[in-house]
């Protein structure tokens, strides 16, 4: 077998492995054009359409606001809608708790066409959700569709992006066709939100908001009245409650008026103008007094007051505040207050009475319609004056019973020439005016004085003699018993007898007067006779009358024989 010789690496005659050849260096060659591959191209076209949705989300994407509610009932995150006119224009992206946990915070993503006037500071949010309270029911379409956020764009510049929600829906949006006034009352009576506006018996508008006043002494009211019966709102326009029913009995029986069914359960106001007569056209967010009832917001202005002081020497049982003050049928005023007061020098309790009267509703003119009143005159006397004068020729205050079944009173002025005059200090004030008793105390005590006399009469010796007359009564009763007993014994046949004369009598008179009696026929020839002896004589008178001289002479035909 040959020798291979030396293996590769290896050094010949030796062990030691041999040097490696040298490589050869490569030659590169530079290419003149790069082209990509045509799968990239799908990548950049994905990034590019990214990109550009991406540009187009952030461009459409309108701005985030947070809404705080009491609570997150029916609202979800990522599916409740924001509607405004039932057209969405955003949605709930989150919900999450308040740190004081007090409330909820929902932020909502509004659409870029809604930017304008639903970040206003001035905008309002609100839950729609089935709801049933005085003004009726509403949102009855979420049933089926679920809860979403109501919202009322706002109009002011300055913008904000966080709101307090509403709990209830605004009665009155700032889209809606009409104006707002206020009114101011005394209290709100049977009033709420969503309570309807009459106007002739029309619903025109409802109220808005139901508040107190600052001081708490009344209540501010503001109601909305819708397009076109706004303009029935003038400058001398009244307002009044019209709750519930008004009862007013006169001559003609009892009358009931009422604006509507509604108003006898939700409340409600009424207004209009008297005489028709309603000046201007109020201007908006107009102030104007809310009366009690129509009577007393049609009526005249009382003008300026008078307060005047009464004491009663009697009780006051049935007089309230606000009891009428009439003079001979015609409210002038009304009782302000009530009170007692002891009198150290007669040593006796008073009651005083504190009235306030309106002097103008005495002086006030009678005017036919369309004429005008002549202009007030400047008067000639004092306050003060007038009264002394008045007080001078009588004039007193009174106690009188309003209604026999609930025992109410009122305080009537008026004249009373035979009382004894009386010296008043008219620089006091207020001015007292004397009183005298009234006449249901005066028929208390004469009733009183009748039932004195009652109890003097000898109820006990009357009926001694009572007892007496009774017996000796009784005993006469026993003799008459006795005597008709008597009577029908010994009496009685007799009168039987003699009846039975009578009817013997009778039936005699009855066959005597009868048409075939012989009496009957005699008379008729008697009376005959005495006929022909009456013409006998009518002839005879004929006769003499043509032939006086006969009576002398005789007839022609005696004298021939």
């Amino acid at each position: 077998m040959s020798d291979p010789g030396p293996q590769a690496g290896q050094q010949p005659g030796g062990d030691a492995p041999a040097a490696p050849p040298a490589l050869a260096r490569p030659h590169v060659v530079r290419r003149r054009d790069w082209v990509p591959s045509l799968i990239w191209l799908i990548p950049v076209i994905a990034a590019l359409v990214g990109i550009t949705l991406v540009a187009k989300v952030l461009w459409n994407r309108g701005p985030e606001v947070v809404i705080t509610f009491k609570t997150a009932e029916g609202l979800e995150a990522n599916k409740t809608a924001v509607k405004y006119k039932d057209v969405q224009i955003g949605t709930v992206q989150s919900i999450r708790l308040a740190r004081d946990r007090s409330h909820v915070r929902v932020t909502v993503e509004l659409d870029k066409n809604a930017a304008s006037g639903f970040t206003a500071k001035d905008a309002r949010y609100w839950v729609v959700r089935p709801r049933f309270d005085t003004s009726g029911v509403s949102g009855l379409g979420t049933l089926l569709s679920g809860a979403y956020i109501g919202a009322d764009a706002g109009a002011d510049e300055e913008t904000a992006s966080e709101f307090a929600g509403l709990e209830a829906p605004p009665i009155v949006t700032r889209d809606a066709s009409g104006r707002q006034f206020a009114l101011r009352a005394r209290d709100a009576g049977s009033l709420d939100i969503g309570s309807p506006v009459y106007f002739r018996r029309v619903r025109v508008g409802q109220v808005a908001s139901v508040e107190l006043d600052g001081d708490g002494r009344g209540v501010a009211l503001r109601v909305f009245v819708n397009a076109p019966y706004d303009r029935f709102v003038g400058a001398n326009t009244r307002f009044w409650h019209a709750s519930g029913l008004q009862v007013q009995a006169g001559a003609s029986g009892f009358e009931v008026r009422t604006q509507s069914l509604a108003s006898i359960v939700l409340g409600g106001i009424a207004f209009a103008a008297p005489d028709d007569v309603m000046g201007p056209q109020a201007n908006e967010n107009s102030v104007f007094a809310l009366a009690d009832d129509e009577a007393t917001a049609m009526k005249p202005p009382d003008g300026p007051a008078q307060t005047l002081l009464m004491y009663f020497n009697q009780s006051l049982r049935g007089l309230s505040p606000g009891a009428p003050v009439d003079f001979r049928g015609v409210i002038i005023g009304e009782v302000k207050s009530i009170g007692v007061q002891f009198d150290r020098n007669e040593r006796e309790f008073l009651m005083p009475v504190v009235i306030t009267v309106y002097p103008d509703r005495l002086r006030r003119a009678n005017t036919l319609e369309g004429s005008q009143a002549a202009p007030p005159v400047e008067p000639r006397f004092t306050q003060q004056e007038r009264t002394r004068f008045l007080i001078s020729r009588g004039l007193r205050a009174q106690l009188r019973t309003g209604n026999l079944l609930t025992g109410q009173l009122y305080v009537a002025l008026d004249f009373f020439p035979k009382e004894k005059p009386v010296k008043v200090d008219t620089n006091q004030d207020p001015i007292q005016i004397p009183t005298v008793a009234g006449s249901f105390d005066e028929l208390q005590q004469q009733i009183q004085e009748i039932a004195t006399k009652i109890n003097s009469i000898p109820f006990k010796e009357l009926a001694g003699d009572l007892r007496k007359t009774l017996a000796t009564l009784d005993r006469t009763l026993t003799s008459a018993e006795a005597t008709v007993s008597r009577i029908n014994t010994d009496v009685t046949p007799e009168l039987a007898g003699a009846m039975k004369d009578a009817r013997r009598t009778i039936n005699a008179a009855t066959r005597t007067l009868s048409e075939d009696a012989p009496l009957q026929q005699d008379l008729r020839q008697t009376l005959q006779e005495l006929s022909r002896a009456a013409g006998s004589i009518r002839v005879l008178t004929d006769y003499l009358e043509r032939h006086p001289e006969s009576l002398l002479r005789g007839k022609p035909e005696d004298k021939k024989r």
